[in-house]
């Protein structure tokens, strides 16, 4: 037998740079080890010096518990750590940082000396290895307590791995992202960067509230604060807490996103598909939404062991973890009114205008009414249609009908199906107009080229879009009264049969009774075969065998689906649409406070369907600004 094909043990020093391939792909990896290490140390202030992105010097210092001399060396060593003892461990693992390879994979591609001193110790001690074997001598040094590891010439010994490294000011980036996000969970901890010699990054440790919001700006930029809720909800032993971006805060890429489980970030596409999802009724295609969220569970629930940058994690229960992520973003964002997003901006102080507008009462006789237009009236009900029982009939403004839709499925048949909410809608009673007690969105005080609504609040100008709008409101009911009739199904006149997976049917008869609510009919025909005998009435011209695949996929891998849902959606965005006022509509000053006082009570009324916001405000400062008032 020839020896190519003959077993042997690697050396270290082979076994220690396969294994840096793992966990060392450019200087953002080893600085990502690093600080782990002092944060599971304690550490409240970490220094990090950084040349030429990285690959020159990457040197960290921390003031954490520090190293016994007698464990230098073994830090060094493969399969050495101080964070774990036997297997239960593993199971609930609390620290950041547990692979005890990880400072010997690096010190096999690159320079390292680290330097420790024990809190209490009379002495400091230091260690070198330079991408040999594992015999690292330990010798005294100068050292205040806590400890410092040195990186230099990374891959200096693996030019091939070297090559693939990026631009300096590349590599730099992704390290600088790593301190951000190790940053912004560790509210606790100073971190100060410095690059080529220069300050970059000096965050203070944030105690209260108030300072860790003021470090969210700092690491997201103050943008991302002024547009993004505060969240804590806690339920069934889970709780999510953080900063949550509103949807016209959203980012050509996904670049502002910052999610952890139990203090480590994770990249995780259960947690990436449940945020998409809540977001999904706001954005519009392309964008993506920005976010800082902490995830606090069980640690015996979650296996942080499964990849060795540990960037992606196992829930026990993911159907559970993805429900309370869903739900909890879902509600927070549907709850938003208009007087949420003037919070921060009511609380900024200012100099109070002169009494005048809506202080002085004079749109004290504005009321709320019912948006009027004379036009044909909406298109009779489906034969059979009764609303449902108890359903409160709701629209923007009584009287007002949308013109009749173009022939066609299903959107008409659709009007037919949901017209109660083009009926009138009870008025509440009028809100006064008295100083302290104007609505968020004002009084209306013109209309502007037929399409934005100039209205006063009391912080300033609020400018509507009217049709957009109007459209959310109209969509946001017709999705209500769709929830509340449920959906009827229709049987086809050729059931349509279509060919999966066992498992695939077998998902699908698992899941019979909640595909019924649907108005769905399956019926297993054989081990790995569906007969579809009925669908949804507003779904029937959809590709019913293709919808069902798609479902069934995301039932396998997530545990829930609600692409039937989008799609059901989809149909209710274009009537509202349909429905919505027109642009070059005029309308009379009640009828825009009508709008204003429905989109004060309407969920997710600051964006559109398509994700675009529906008004804005200039305060009493931006309009000081733009006349150069006060300079």
């Amino acid at each position: 037998m020839s020896d190519a094909l003959r077993i042997q043990l690697l050396t270290p020093r082979l076994a220690n740079q396969i294994a840096a391939g793992e966990v060392v792909e450019r200087p953002a990896s080893v600085a990502k080890e690093l600080l782990e290490n002092s944060l599971d140390a304690g550490a409240r202030r970490i220094d990090i010096e950084v040349e030429q992105g990285g690959i020159k010097l990457l040197r960290v210092r921390d003031d954490g518990a520090g190293i016994e001399a007698d464990d230098l060396p073994l830090a060094l060593a493969r399969h050495a750590t101080s964070k774990i003892r036997e297997l239960e461990d593993l199971e609930r693992v609390l620290s950041l940082g547990f692979r005890g390879e990880a400072l010997a994979s690096i010190s096999s591609v690159a320079r390292l000396t680290l330097t420790s001193r024990r809190r209490g110790a009379a002495q400091a001690w230091q260690v070198e290895a330079e991408g040999r074997d594992m015999l690292p001598s330990v010798q005294p040094a100068a050292h205040p307590d806590g400890t410092t590891v040195e990186v230099r010439d990374l891959f200096f010994n693996t030019p091939a791995r070297r090559k693939f490294l990026r631009a300096e000011k590349t590599e730099f980036d992704h390290l600088q992202e790593v301190v951000k996000r190790l940053a912004l969970t560790h509210f606790e901890v100073g971190f100060h960067l410095r690059h080529n010699g220069k300050g970059v990054l000096g965050l203070h440790p944030a105690g209260d509230q108030h300072s860790q919001a003021r470090r969210v700006a700092s690491v997201c930029g103050p943008a991302f604060l002024e547009q993004a809720l505060p969240l804590d909800i806690e339920r069934g032993g889970l709780r999510l807490w953080g900063w949550v971006g509103m949807p016209t805060f959203s980012r050509s890429q996904a670049d502002l996103q910052y999610f952890y489980v139990n203090g480590r970030t994770v990249r995780d596409k259960l947690v990436a598909h449940a945020v998409r999802q809540a977001y999904r009724d706001v954005l519009y295609n392309g964008r993506h939404p920005a976010f800082v969220l902490f995830l606090e569970i069980d640690p015996a629930t979650v296996d942080v062991n499964v990849h060795p940058t540990k960037h992606e994690v196992r829930f026990r229960d993911s159907r559970m973890v993805h429900d309370f992520l869903y739900g909890s973003l879902y509600r927070a964002l549907a709850d938003v009114r208009p007087d949420d997003q003037l919070a921060v901006a009511a609380a900024t102080p200012r100099s109070a205008p002169a009494p005048g507008g809506l202080a002085a009462g004079e749109f004290a006789g504005q009321n709320e009414m019912a948006l009027a237009e004379h036009v044909p009236a909406a298109l009779p009900a489906s034969p059979g249609w009764q609303p449902p029982a108890g359903a409160q009939t709701r629209s923007v403004g009584g009287g007002y009908r949308p013109a009749p839709l173009p022939g066609g499925q299903p959107q008409a048949e659709l009007q037919g199906a949901y017209r109660e909410f083009f009926t009138p809608l009870a008025t509440a009673a009028p809100l006064p107009a008295e100083q302290g007690d104007v609505p968020p969105l004002g009084y209306a005080l013109a209309q502007l080229k037929g399409v934005y609504i100039l209205a006063e609040n009391a912080q300033g100008l609020v400018l509507v879009d009217m049709h957009a709008a109007h459209e959310r409101i109209t969509y946001e009911r017709l999705k209500s009264a769709m929830a509340s009739e449920g959906l009827r199904g229709q049987p086809l006149l050729m059931p349509e049969s279509i060919a999966l997976s066992q498992r695939e049917a077998d998902c699908a008869e698992e899941h019979a009774e909640w595909f019924a609510r649907l108005g769905f009919e399956l019926q297993r025909l054989g081990p790995e075969t569906l007969a579809i005998r009925q669908t949804p009435a507003l779904l029937k011209q959809a590709q019913a065998g293709q919808l069902v695949r798609d479902v069934l996929g995301d039932l396998l891998e997530y545990g829930t689906s609600d692409r039937i849902q989008a799609h059901l959606n989809e149909l209710l965005a274009t009537m509202a649409c349909h429905g919505a006022v027109r642009a070059n509509r005029r309308l009379s000053l009640p009828e825009m406070n009508a709008l204003l006082r429905d989109m004060e009570h309407t969920e997710r009324s600051g964006q559109c369907n398509h994700g675009r916001p529906t008004w804005t405000q200039l305060g009493m400062d931006e309009l000081d600004k733009l006349f150069l008032r006060g300079r």
